[in-house]
């Protein structure tokens, strides 16, 4: 799985530009299946990548257009996908999107995830044999996937604010 350290995250979006270049040959965040959120705001920066969760609540999938590779990563079948958006609606943390006639997922780049070799800061990892639980969240399926990476590393950031105010004090 990949893993995601915010308080590591620039905001420099190179993981986006090698994951869209890696799979369409074309620079564009929209094309990518890492997406990085900046929060101005409060000043942190995180991509939201899928996170290969236990759950795996994406294989809701009523035409079963989405399966699981072998080394954990989600296989998407444009010829079987009749564009719902069930994948889309059920990941908690808006990992998937339906853009252009297509489903974005992260598929791992086949076990070598090229945003985890472009990033210079650490702030995004491989575990091949990691585990992940997103049960905790709570669903949002009224939002779009735009709205649930910026509620998703909003959260990441209150937990991250709070660890800098305690070693401060």
């Amino acid at each position: 799985m990949i893993r995601v350290d915010v308080s590591k995250c620039t905001g420099c979006r190179r993981c986006e530009t090698v994951c869209a270049f890696f799979h369409t040959g074309k620079v564009s965040n929209r094309l990518a299946r890492i997406k990085v959120v900046n929060l101005y705001e409060s000043g942190i920066d995180g991509p939201v990548v899928c996170a290969q969760c236990k759950e795996r609540y994406c294989m809701d999938c009523p035409v079963n257009a989405l399966t699981i590779g072998s080394v954990g990563q989600i296989i998407y079948s444009p010829t079987g996908c009749v564009l719902c958006g069930t994948c889309e609606t059920q990941c908690p943390i808006g990992a998937i999107e339906v853009f252009n006639e297509c489903v974005y997922v992260c598929d791992l780049c086949g076990g070598r995830p090229k945003c985890v070799e472009a990033c210079t800061e650490g702030a995004i990892t491989y575990d091949p044999d990691g585990d992940m639980s997103l049960e905790s969240l709570e669903k949002a399926e009224k939002m779009n996937p735009d709205q649930k990476r910026h509620n998703y590393v909003r959260k990441q950031g209150e937990e991250l604010r709070k660890t800098w105010r305690g070693e401060r004090a």
